[in-house]
């Protein structure tokens, strides 16, 4: 009888732990990140299979190289590091090799990175020759007392943090170039007519004013992270800054909220503060990751005649993209569900 009893007891014992070894595995922190490649008129009969295919494999690399620090229980920050590392390292992308040219045939780079943990920040603007900015933006977060440096001051922190240096060519690329050699002949024979510096920026196509790569990633630990990195506007002059190094514009990220990494025309996304913009609809309003940021991209940005899109996540791991433009190019993968890869709407 009392073995019985003891037998009845261990089967009831082992039934619980079993059942709270599966509650707890099924509550547990989720995990999972967003990459983007920038957006823009990415028009569907401009790019070949095989142009196509390119992106597609280099976007593949990225989400996986951050979701590998994630699925291991590697912070979020770092997460986002490999997989902007990533796109700053290939030709294909506005950021680290393959930058648009300034006006004056150069790269100027920029880039940051936010933490949820504690809200600390790091950013450059700039810089010239910073192999990938994004690490440098790192080091100012996390081994200086500012948020943002810009251009030869940030160069000489990067060599206090023994940052890799390269030349400046080491960004060019032969579209880039072309694409630099069509944009400032506009520019100037818009001017020459005009007389307007401005006017003659704005009557360029969208795809000159943007492009930028940038990743946002939730831990295991529940610790939210963003981070952004561009080479800024094709032909940009007298020392243009965009978004993209500007906290609360073009890159966010709290704890308990969401993160936020934005691609698109930067004054717009400088003047609509639309990084933050997003995560306070979530905060304070109680909205769900997708219809902020679908609120602002589509509804308050299109209204004022902004372009672009955004990557982000919120608390929970769900995860939005929108963007008004044609298309943008886009990655994500939650937990250890397949990677979804997307350059257009519905592929």
């Amino acid at each position: 009888m009392k073995n019985n009893l003891l037998s009845r007891f261990s089967i009831k014992l082992c039934l619980s732990v079993a059942l709270l070894a599966g509650a707890s595995s099924a509550y547990a922190q989720p995990y999972s990140i967003a990459i983007h490649g920038g957006a823009g008129t990415i028009n569907e009969a401009d790019l070949s299979e095989v142009q196509q295919q390119a992106y597609r494999d280099k976007l593949t690399e990225a989400i996986n190289a951050g979701h590998a620090v994630l699925a291991k229980g590697g912070d979020s920050l770092t997460a986002v590091q490999m997989a902007i590392n990533v796109l700053e390292n290939s030709p294909l992308f506005n950021a680290g090799v393959g930058a648009v040219y300034t006006f004056d045939g150069k790269h100027e780079l920029d880039a940051s990175i936010m933490d949820g943990k504690d809200m600390r920040a790091g950013a450059v603007a700039g810089v010239t020759h910073i192999k990938n900015p994004i690490d440098l933006a790192i080091a100012v977060m996390n081994k200086s007392p500012h948020v943002m440096l810009y251009g030869q001051g940030a160069e000489e922190f990067a060599i206090t943090q023994g940052i890799p240096f390269v030349p400046n060519q080491h960004f060019d690329t032969t579209h880039r170039y072309n694409q630099l050699l069509d944009a400032r002949k506009k520019i100037t024979q818009a001017e020459s007519s005009v007389k307007d510096y401005q006017a003659s920026v704005m009557k360029l196509d969208d795809n000159y004013k943007f492009g930028t790569v940038g990743a946002v990633a939730l831990d295991k630990n529940g610790n939210l992270a963003a981070g952004t990195s561009t080479g800024g506007m094709t032909a940009k002059r007298f020392g243009r800054i965009g978004d993209s190094p500007v906290i609360g514009a073009g890159n966010y990220a709290e704890n308990g909220t969401c993160a936020v990494s934005a691609t698109g025309h930067g004054e717009f996304f400088i003047r609509y503060n639309v990084a933050a913009d997003i995560c306070a609809r979530v905060k304070y309003q109680q909205k769900s990751i997708i219809q902020a940021a679908d609120e602002v991209i589509n509804q308050r940005l299109v209204s004022a005649g902004g372009t672009g899109g955004v990557v982000a996540i919120d608390a929970k791991g769900n995860i939005a993209t929108p963007f008004n433009t044609k298309g943008m190019y886009r990655a994500t993968k939650v937990g250890d569900e397949k990677e979804s890869v997307m350059i257009w709407r519905d592929k």
